[in-house]
C-alpha cells in the first residue's frame, strides 16, 4: 500500500469517527477532511473546492428553491391535506403513503428532486399531526433510493450496469428488469420504516423547539378558550345582508366578529364584510353576551373546539405583540387606538404583569409593556411584524408556517414543477439545467422572491456534500479504492457465486456510504463482470446485485444527496442514519440473496 493510499484511508477513518461522535458539526468535519487532504498532497486546491461548483451541489440548492415555491404557494399544504385525508394522523399510514409516492416519483425522475418536493409536505404534516419531523423525513430519503431500484432510469447505477453488459456484448437490462426485486425491497422498506425504523428516530423536542405555540395554545394562554365561539348565520337571521359595521355587535352585545368561513377557508372579517346565510363566524365574547346575541339574532352557536380542520386557504390567524412605552397607542383605549382600521387586526385580550386584564376592551387604557393578543389575516400579521410600529411581535403560532403568501400562484408552481418532472423523466436536458430553469421560472413568476430563495437553501446540506466530494477524488487519486476492491473480491477464492454476490453487495453498499454510488458502481461493475466470467456463471444476477446495493446508501448522511437533503430539516445526527440504515441494508441483502438467483439464474 502506498503512503498516499494509507494517508487517505486514515483521513477517511478519522472523518467517519468525527461524524459518529457528533461533537463537531458535520459540514465543519467535511471542511477539515478536505483541508487535511490538501495538506497531505492527495488533492490540489482546485480539486478541494471543485465540489462547490459540482452539478450535484447546484442541483440540491436549486431543488430547495423549487420546494420552497411549492410551500409558499400552498401546493405542499394541499398535498399534505390530501395525505391526511387518506391516512388521518396515523403515523404508519402517513409514512407508508409518503414513501410509496416518493418511490414512484423516483422511479422516473431524480430522487433528489422527489425528496425536495416532499420535504415541505412532510414538515407541514409534522406540524398538523404532531408527529415528530424526524419520523417523517428520513423515510422520504429511503423511499427515494429504493425508488431508484424500480426502473432502468431510476438511478445512474442502473444505467452503469446495463452499459457494462452492453460493452461485454450481452443483452442489457430492460426498462422494467429492475422492477420485481425493486418492488419487493420497497414493500419491505415501507414495512420496516413504518413499524421499526420510525420508532428508532425519537423527537429532538417539540416541532418548534418547544417555543412556538399553536393558535389554540395562544388563545388558552390568554384565558380565552371559553370566550371564542363559532356562530352559524341561518337564512332567516336579521344579520343577513348587513355589514359588520352596520350590525354594531360590539356595542349591542359585547360580541366581536373575528372571522368568517364561506366554502372551505376562514377569512378575517373587516368592518365592510357582509353577512350571508350559512356563514360560519368566529366571534369572541363572554358567555352571557353570546347567549343574548344568540337569543336576539336567532343564530346557532358551537364551541370553538368544534371548528373544522384547518384548510390550506385559511387566512385567519393570531399574533401576540408587546406595546412599546414609546408607542402612540399608550394612553388610549383599545377602540381609540384603531387597530382594526390601521392594521386590520382585532385585539382579543390584554395581559399586564402576566395576567389578563378583565376590564372591557372598549374602556381599557393601554400602557407600555402590555401584551396584546390580536387576530386578523396572515397578511396583516406579516405587515405588522415587518413594519414594527412600536408594537413588537412576541409570538407567532406554528400555523403561521403553513401560510401560503403566494397562494394565487399555485397553478404556476404546479405547472412549472410538472414540466420539470417531465423534462427530468424524458432526459431532455441535464438535470441541473432543468432544475435551474424551473427555479428561475418560479422566481420570475412571483412564486417566491430572492430573499425567500436565500432562506430556502439549507446551507448545511450544500456545504456538507460540497466538501465531501473531494474525498472521492482523493480515494481515486491515491489508489486506495482499487486496493479495497481488489482485496475484498480477491480473497473469495472458490467460494462460489452466492458468496460472490454477497461480497459484491456488501462491498458496493459499504463504499456507497462514503462516496458516490455512481462512482462505486463504475468501479465495482467491471469487477463483478470479470468475476462472473472467471466462475463461468451468468453475470446478470451479480450486476443486478451491484445496482441494488448501490441504492442502499442508507447508513450515513453523506452516502447520498437525498440523505444530505433531509439532514438539516430533520435535525438528524450521524448515528440516526447508522441505526436505521444498517438493518435495512441487511434486509435488502437477504432479499437479493433469496430472489436474484431465482429471477436471474446463475
Amino acid at each position: 500500500m502506498s503512503a498516499d493510499a494509507l494517508y487517505v484511508l486514515v483521513v477517511l477513518a478519522a472523518t467517519v469517527a468525527l461524524f459518529v461522535s457528533d461533537r463537531i458539526r458535520l459540514e465543519l468535519v467535511a471542511v477539515l477532511a478536505t483541508l487535511a487532504l490538501v495538506l497531505g498532497g492527495q488533492i490540489d486546491a482546485t480539486e478541494a473546492v471543485a465540489g462547490l461548483g459540482d452539478r450535484v451541489v447546484v442541483l440540491i440548492a436549486a431543488l430547495f428553491v423549487v420546494g420552497e415555491a411549492l410551500f409558499r404557494t400552498g401546493v405542499a399544504h394541499r398535498v399534505g391535506g390530501f395525505l391526511v385525508a387518506r391516512a388521518g394522523a396515523e403515523e404508519r399510514r402517513l409514512i407508508a403513503l409518503m414513501m410509496a409516492a416518493v418511490a414512484v416519483l423516483s422511479a422516473f425522475m431524480s430522487s433528489t428532486g422527489a425528496v425536495a418536493v416532499f420535504i415541505p409536505i412532510a414538515l407541514g404534516l409534522a406540524q398538523r399531526t404532531g408527529i415528530a419531523r424526524e419520523r417523517l423525513l428520513m423515510p422520504l430519503a429511503i423511499a427515494a433510493m429504493i425508488g431508484g431500484m424500480l426502473t432502468l432510469i431510476g438511478t445512474p447505477p442502473n444505467l452503469v450496469v446495463a452499459a457494462e453488459l452492453r460493452r461485454a456484448g450481452l443483452e442489457p437490462f430492460g426498462f422494467f428488469a429492475f422492477t420485481p426485486i425493486g418492488a419487493v425491497v420497497l414493500v419491505a422498506g415501507i414495512a420496516y420504516m413504518a413499524v421499526i425504523g420510525a420508532r428508532l428516530l425519537g423527537a429532538r423536542g417539540g416541532e418548534a423547539g418547544g417555543a412556538r405555540p399553536t393558535i389554540r395554545e395562544l388563545i388558552a394562554a390568554h384565558d380565552l378558550m371559553d370566550e371564542v365561539f363559532l356562530v352559524r348565520v341561518p337564512a332567516g337571521s336579521r344579520l343577513v345582508g348587513q355589514a359588520v359595521r352596520e350590525a354594531r355587535l360590539i356595542r349591542r352585545y359585547g360580541v366581536t366578529v373575528v372571522g368568517v368561513r364561506r366554502g372551505k377557508g376562514f377569512r378575517a372579517a373587516s368592518p365592510e364584510t357582509r353577512f350571508e346565510a350559512g356563514d360560519l363566524l368566529v366571534v369572541t365574547g363572554e358567555a352571557g353576551d353570546i347567549e343574548r346575541f344568540k337569543a336576539v339574532e336567532g343564530v346557532l352557536t358551537l364551541p370553538f373546539d368544534e371548528a373544522p380542520p384547518r384548510q390550506s386557504d385559511d387566512d385567519l390567524g393570531v399574533v401576540e405583540v408587546l406595546v412599546s412605552p414609546q408607542s402612540q397607542v399608550v394612553g388610549r383605549t383599545v377602540v381609540q387606538a384603531g387597530f382594526r382600521e390601521v392594521h386590520g387586526l382585532v385585539v382579543q385580550s390584554v395581559m399586564r404583569g402576566g395576567r389578563r386584564v378583565r376590564t372591557p376592551l372598549a374602556e381599557l387604557t393601554l400602557q407600555g409593556g402590555d401584551v396584546l393578543l390580536m387576530a386578523g389575516s396572515w397578511g396583516a400579521i406579516r405587515r405588522l411584524a415587518r413594519e414594527r410600529p412600536n408594537l413588537f411581535v412576541l409570538r407567532l403560532p406554528q400555523e403561521a408556517d403553513d401560510v401560503a403568501p403566494a397562494r394565487t400562484k399555485a397553478p404556476i408552481a404546479l405547472a412549472v414543477t410538472g414540466l420539470m418532472i417531465a423534462a427530468l423523466t424524458l432526459n431532455l436536458l441535464p438535470s441541473v439545467i432543468v432544475v435551474l430553469i424551473a427555479a428561475v421560472a418560479l422566481v420570475l413568476s412571483g412564486c417566491l422572491d430572492m430573499p425567500a430563495v436565500y432562506r430556502a437553501i439549507n446551507w448545511q446540506s450544500v456545504l456538507l456534500i460540497a466538501f465531501m466530494l473531494p474525498m472521492a477524488t482523493a480515494l481515486d487519486n491515491s489508489g486506495a479504492l482499487d486496493l479495497v476492491v481488489d482485496g475484498l473480491v480477491g480473497g473469495l477464492g472458490d467460494a462460489g457465486p452466492m458468496a460472490l454476490l454477497a461480497v459484491l453487495f456488501l462491498l458496493t453498499s459499504g463504499l456507497s456510504q462514503v462516496i458516490s454510488n455512481t462512482a462505486t458502481t463504475v468501479l465495482v461493475a467491471p469487477v463483478a463482470l470479470s468475476a462472473a466470467q472467471q466462475l463461468d456463471v451468468s453475470p446478470y444476477s451479480l450486476l443486478m446485485g451491484v445496482a441494488i446495493a448501490a441504492s442502499t446508501a442508507f447508513a450515513t448522511p453523506v452516502a447520498s444527496p437525498v440523505n444530505t437533503l433531509v439532514l438539516g430539516p430533520g435535525r438528524y445526527r450521524f448515528t440516526d442514519f447508522l441505526k436505521v440504515g444498517v438493518p435495512l441494508q441487511l434486509v435488502a441483502l437477504g432479499l437479493c440473496l433469496a430472489l436474484l438467483p431465482v429471477l436471474f439464474p446463475f
